[in-house]
Order: C-alpha cells, then sequence, then structure tokens
C-alpha cells in the first residue's frame, strides 16, 4: 500500500481527489470483490481481510449492490457487536461497504415523512429566489443542527455567491459574499454532481488508510463515498476560515450544479444516514423549486416580449427615411428590451431615442457591428472590452444588444444600456493568496475579510429571451417595411405589374427547381444505395441503410431551409420533431408508437442543426442496434436548454451499458467528430435500466462570437 501523502499537490485541477487512498474517521470502510470477499478495510479495529461481508455485518448485498448504480442504503447492521447505519456502492470491481454509527431515535418513519412533507410545503409558498434561499438556508440548519448554512449559488463564471443564510451563534456572515471560482476547482463540482451530501465531521482528523493485502487498494476510485478523505488543501481551507466541521449538499438541476448548501460549525459534529438522506431528499426539492421558478420567468419574459413586439410593430412609422420609420416606436423599442437608449443607423443617417452615444461614435459603433450582427445578434454587456475606443462611452453604452437588418442600405439597429456601477462583496480578496503556476505548490486562502471591488464598464446581461426578441423583431420590421414598399410600389408601377409578377413567378420558380433538383438528386442517391443493399451481405446492407437515414437528416433541413423565412436560422424542435417522423419511416412500423419526443423551441444556426440532426440520427441508429438487439423498445428525445446551452437527451429502457465498447466504426467517429464540432460534450448515464445519453453545447458558443466580432466576411 502506498503512503498517504499530501505534500505531492502542485495544482487543484490535477489533484485526485477521488483516489484519496483513506477515509476519515468516525466510520469503517469493508472493501471486497464481487463474490463477497474482504480484500481491503479501514479504521477497523479487527483484521477482516478474507472474511465474507455477509458474515461481518449480517446482510448479503453482493447480488443488490453490483446491479445498481450510485450509493445504496442498506440500513441498519450488527458489526464488531454495535450497531452501525449501512450504506454500499460499486467501485469497478470491487464493492465497498461503509459503516457509521447509528443514532438511536432517529428513523424514517411516519413522523419523517411528514416532516418531508411540511418542509416542501413551507418551501413552495416562498416568494422570490432569496425568500426561497432564506427559508432553505432554516430548514437545514435545523435538520443538521450546524451553526452557519448558506444557499451558495456558481455564477457563469464559476465563481459563486451567497444567496441565504442562517446563523444561531456568533459567526461571521457571508450573505451576498462572492467567493472565487478558485475555491472550488472543477473536479470537485463534478464530482459535487455524483455524490450530493459530503460530511467533514472533524477538520482535524487523522486520515484512516485503506490496509490491503495482496492487492493494492491505495488508488480505489471513491467517488460515491461518504467516508473519503478530502484534500488537504480543503481542510486548510476550513481551517483558515476558522470551520471545525462542515457539511454540504448539491443542488443538481438537470444533471448540472447550480449550487451547494454548504453548512458549517464550530465544534466537531457528525451527520447520521437519517439525516443525509433528508438532506439530499430536501436538497432535491429545492432543486425543483429553483428550475419552476426558472422556467416561470422564462415564459413569463418571452409572453411580455411577444406582446410588446406586437405593440412596436403597431407604431412604425412612414418609409420616408429612417427617423420616419422609427418616429413613433424608437421609444417603444427601448422599453422592449428595457435598455436606456435605442439607435438606428442606415449609411449616413442616425436615428436615436433616449441616452445614446454621440452621432459620430454611434456611427462607429455600427460599423464594428455591422457584418457579425447580420449573422447574429451582437451581444456584450462589456463593450468597452470588445471595441477599442468605447471605454469612453462607457457611462451609456457599456451594453449593446445589436442586429443589422437586411435592406438595400444594411440598417443596423442597437440598444444601449448604461454602465452599472457595482460594488461585489468577496470573502477575502480574490487577486490573491491564489497561486495559479504548476509549479507552485497549492496553498488555500487564508483571509476572508470582506472585501469590496467596484465594478464599471458593465451594464446588466441580455436575457437570451431579449437576443430572440431582437432576431423576430427585425424579421417583423423588414416585413412591415417591405410590405409598405409594396403598395406603393405597386400604386407607382401599375404600369410595370406584370413584369414584376412575372419576374416573382420566374424567382419562385427557379427556387423551386433547385429545390427540385436537390430533392431529386438526393432521392436518386436514396435509390443507389436501396440496389445495392439489394444483394450486399448483412453487414454491407445494415452500413447503407444507415447512409440512407443519414441522408434523410440532410434533404429534411434543405425542405425546412426552402419552407422558412430565414435560411441562417432555424428552429431546431420543429425540425429534429420532423426529422424523428422521417427517420420512423425507414425503420420497423412498431418504433412509430415507441419513439417520444419532448423538445423545447430553440432557435440556432443552420449549420449546427444539421451536426445536431446527425447526432440524433446516430443515437437513435444505435439504440436501435445495441439496446434492444434491433427490437423496437421504448425510446425518448428530449431538447432542453438551460442558460446559454442546449441538452440534447436521448434514453432507453435497454440493457444498458454492459462494460463492452460497442458502435466503434465508422458512426461512432461521426459522431465523435460532430460532437467536437459543436464544441459540446456527450456523456452515458445509467437510466436504471438503460442508457441516457446527454449531449450538451452551447447555442452560440465563444468561438461564433470571436470570429463574428471580429468581423469575418462571412454573411
Amino acid at each position: 500500500m502506498s503512503e498517504f501523502n499530501a505534500s505531492d499537490l502542485t495544482s487543484c485541477d490535477r489533484e485526485p481527489i477521488h483516489i484519496p487512498g483513506a477515509i476519515q474517521p468516525y466510520g469503517v470502510m469493508l472493501i471486497s470483490d464481487l463474490s463477497g470477499t474482504v480484500v481491503g478495510y479501514a479504521n477497523s479495529e479487527q483484521n477482516v481481510l478474507g472474511r465474507a461481508i455477509a458474515d461481518l455485518i449480517g446482510l448479503d448485498c453482493t447480488a443488490s449492490v453490483s446491479a445498481r448504480a450510485g450509493l445504496v442504503a442498506l440500513g441498519v447492521v450488527t458489526f464488531e457487536g454495535s450497531l452501525f447505519d449501512a450504506v454500499a456502492y460499486r467501485s469497478e470491481n470491487h464493492l465497498v461497504v461503509e459503516l457509521t454509527a447509528t443514532v438511536r431515535g432517529e428513523a424514517l418513519d411516519a413522523a419523517f415523512l411528514a416532516d418531508m412533507e411540511t418542509i416542501g410545503v413551507s418551501l413552495d409558498q416562498t416568494g422570490s429566489l432569496g425568500d426561497l434561499s432564506q427559508q432553505a438556508a432554516r430548514i437545514f440548519q435545523e435538520l443538521t443542527g450546524y451553526s452557519r448554512v448558506m444557499i451558495y449559488r456558481f455564477t457563469d463564471d464559476d465563481a459563486g455567491v451567497v444567496l441565504g443564510e442562517s446563523i444561531n451563534d456568533q459567526s461571521a456572515s457571508f450573505m451576498n459574499h462572492h467567493f472565487p471560482a478558485s475555491d472550488i476547482p472543477k473536479q470537485a463540482r463534478a464530482l459535487y454532481v455524483r455524490n450530493k451530501v459530503r460530511v467533514i465531521a472533524d477538520v482535524h482528523y487523522t486520515p484512516a488508510p485503506v490496509v490491503s493485502a495482496s492487492t493494492d487498494l491505495s488508488s480505489i476510485d471513491m467517488s460515491d463515498s461518504t467516508l473519503r478523505s478530502v484534500s488537504p488543501v480543503h481542510i486548510q481551507y476550513l481551517k483558515n476560515m476558522g470551520v471545525a466541521a462542515s457539511a454540504s449538499m448539491s443542488i443538481v438541476i438537470d444533471g448540472i450544479l447550480w449550487g451547494l448548501v454548504a453548512c458549517h460549525h464550530h465544534e466537531p459534529r457528525v451527520l447520521s444516514l437519517t439525516t443525509r438522506l433528508a438532506c439530499q431528499t430536501v436538497a432535491a426539492a429545492l432543486a425543483r423549486q429553483i428550475k419552476t421558478r426558472d422556467e416561470n420567468e422564462l415564459y413569463r419574459e418571452r409572453m411580455r416580449l411577444r406582446a410588446h413586439e406586437d405593440r412596436v410593430i403597431r407604431h412604425l412609422g412612414s418609409n420616408d427615411g429612417l427617423a420616419g420609420f422609427f418616429e413613433s416606436s424608437g421609444e417603444e423599442l427601448a422599453t422592449l428590451m428595457h435598455a436606456d437608449g435605442f439607435a438606428a443607423a442606415q449609411g449616413g443617417d442616425i436615428f436615436c431615442a433616449g441616452n445614446c452615444p454621440e452621432n459620430l461614435d454611434l456611427r462607429a459603433v455600427a460599423e464594428h457591428v455591422r457584418q457579425p450582427a447580420a449573422i447574429k445578434p451582437f451581444v456584450t454587456s462589456t463593450l468597452s472590452k470588445r471595441m477599442p475606443g468605447a471605454e469612453a462611452y462607457k457611462d451609456v453604452a457599456s451594453g449593446l444588444l445589436a442586429v443589422t437588418m437586411s435592406t438595400e442600405v444594411p440598417t443596423i439597429l442597437m440598444w444601449f444600456r448604461a454602465e452599472q456601477l457595482q460594488t461585489v462583496k468577496w470573502a477575502g480578496n480574490p487577486h490573491k493568496d491564489v497561486e495559479y503556476s504548476p509549479d507552485v505548490t497549492l496553498a488555500p486562502r487564508v483571509s476572508f475579510e470582506a472585501w469590496s471591488e467596484s465594478v464599471s464598464g458593465r451594464s446588466r446581461e441580455w436575457t437570451h429571451a431579449e437576443t430572440e426578441s431582437a432576431t423576430r423583431i427585425v424579421k417583423l420590421m423588414l416585413e412591415v417595411r417591405n410590405n409598405r414598399r409594396m403598395r406603393e410600389l405597386n400604386r407607382e408601377l401599375t404600369t410595370t405589374l406584370r413584369e414584376n409578377e412575372s419576374l416573382i413567378q420566374q424567382k419562385d420558380y427557379l427556387l423551386k427547381e433547385v429545390n427540385h433538383r436537390v430533392q431529386n438528386s438526393l432521392a436518386l442517391v436514396a435509390a443507389f444505395l436501396r440496389m445495392q443493399s439489394r444483394n450486399a451481405d448483412a453487414e454491407v446492407k445494415k452500413q447503407l441503410d444507415e447512409a440512407q437515414r443519414r441522408l434523410v437528416s440532410v434533404g429534411l433541413v434543405h425542405r425546412r431551409l426552402y419552407q422558412a423565412d430565414s435560411v441562417s436560422v432555424i428552429d431546431l424542435s420543429r425540425y429534429l420533431e420532423e426529422l424523428v417522423d422521417e427517420l420512423k419511416t425507414t425503420m420497423d412500423a412498431d418504433w412509430d408508437r415507441r419513439i417520444t419526443v419532448d423538445l423545447t423551441p430553440i432557435l440556432i444556426s443552420t449549420d449546427k442543426a444539421v451536426r445536431l440532426g446527425l447526432v440524433v440520427n446516430e443515437l437513435i441508429t444505435n439504440v436501435s442496434k445495441y439496446a434492444y438487439d434491433g427490437q423496437p423498445g421504448p425510446v425518448v428525445v428530449r431538447l432542453e436548454q438551460f442558460r446559454e446551452n442546449l441538452r440534447l437527451i436521448v434514453s432507453d429502457r435497454g440493457k444498458g451499458y454492459s462494460g463492452k465498447t460497442e458502435g466503434t466504426g465508422f458512426g461512432s467517429k461521426m459522431l465523435t467528430s460532430l460532437v467536437q464540432s459543436l464544441n459540446g460534450t456527450i456523456q452515458a448515464e445509467d437510466n436504471a435500466p438503460g442508457l441516457r445519453i446527454v449531449m450538451t453545447c452551447p447555442i452560440m458558443d465563444a468561438d461564433e462570437a470571436r470570429h463574428a466580432d471580429a468581423g469575418l466576411d462571412s454573411v
């Protein structure tokens, strides 16, 4: 067994926190092989190597634990003459049982369930997110008995802020304080998603190492462990805060770590299994409350914007010049986006409403965003960081949302938000005490005194709903403008009406001819593939069938683009729904009632839609081949939005992951390449039973924003 050593750490994100080789000494760990024979242990007074788990705890749990993913509660067992709460989990080719002392008087009885119901009702009755966080902090304090409990939310830059707090002693308050991202490294956040309740009973503990005989278990994966020894760096961090014991519960929404419930105590304190299970249940209820409120807020925002868009369109002026067009709607347009000012630029003409930069500066801004805003909305809350010279007028234009309207001379619509001077209160100076060099031994922060930082040059953030609204409003304006111009042309050019109609017919004919030829070409290729598959062997036929389904994905996008008003942005949900319907026609008829779709409307660029369609095609193909061995079975295709990302989920109830790698051919390589091209990630999860594939990628990723900002000529 290797010696437990904390002196080798040089970087937070490289620290192997899931394989510490030791546990906290307030419990006992028993490690067996899959047959149930103990091959390792930690913190046991007896040498239990070679004995059967069933004999030691009076319970044979090998079959039930091996068949389930994650932590399994075994209940109360007897070990070495004492009662213990037992949990177990599988770690690769080993079974791990963890024992902690049973607390008398705590049981999962009717009174406990009634308390859980009362807690759920109290959370549901809160108003704002702040009220919900405060109530949750009080509830967790009553459950755990810890002196300070905080509800901690991660921000978009992975820093954190305390939204709710409950203190029952003289502990310092961290309410509304920010904590830098370096306080919780990336691998720790990933572990929090998997292991949702963690307890450090005494920061002054001495780690109890894993003892083994012939098998070296010093590097056994303890990701699911409740007793796992904690990083020495984190222990020192807590000591620097003056904390003697801590506990944390993960707030996970749709597989993403939204925040933490952080509990601190100034004396050693252990949480029983019953309390830990209660905390996990309440944390899950809190996550559902937060998700529901976020979804309701997004829905209300979208409805508000849609209603306001209608009013804006009704107030548009005449088509005689830029000022005439916006004269009655300028203020409405600013109000639509909660902006401080609205401006439009067309050639040398400028229109302003509200607080905007000077005309010369407006022309510079319009020229800077003209090309990128023609591809997709240009959005920033820190314009001075993205445009040289914008520092001079950051007081009125720190935030910018811009869209280019495709008129004869491009019209750039710009919404401005003024600088919002902020004083951010940090728990300690975030710019000190943290070394980022990989050659410097890691040391935690030593100061948590309140430290304030003034933030300038930043406006309030633009929401995704507002960005969507900017795209829609441009399309509506263009439609109104074109309709008015058409009516004027009809009055002024009556003598050339037939010629105009002829030109329109020719345009439609050409579009239809192009669409017809493309569809014919795709159909010809598909027919050729079908002919080739008739006399091919089974493996070749299978590959040709998959190629036909990929053609379906490409052909459907082409038809959607022909039918849509925009060739650069489409509704991903409508496209995927039609794609799945098309795929069903190429599969056995029984699949039609087995495949279910649940899709959130998301506007996305066409090229991404094509790649996501191919991803869906590959995932459904893999389900039909591997999950049910070619037989029809339940499949759910789900599309969700989380902040600025989308999540594509394909889940089944098939045979699940067996440990054997399947699908390593062309389809698997193409799937990997597609995910990488989307700057996304893909992971497989146990669906108990079956498999759940989750693909996450940004709706508008950073590379696209940088390319657009650089003014690439790709309009």
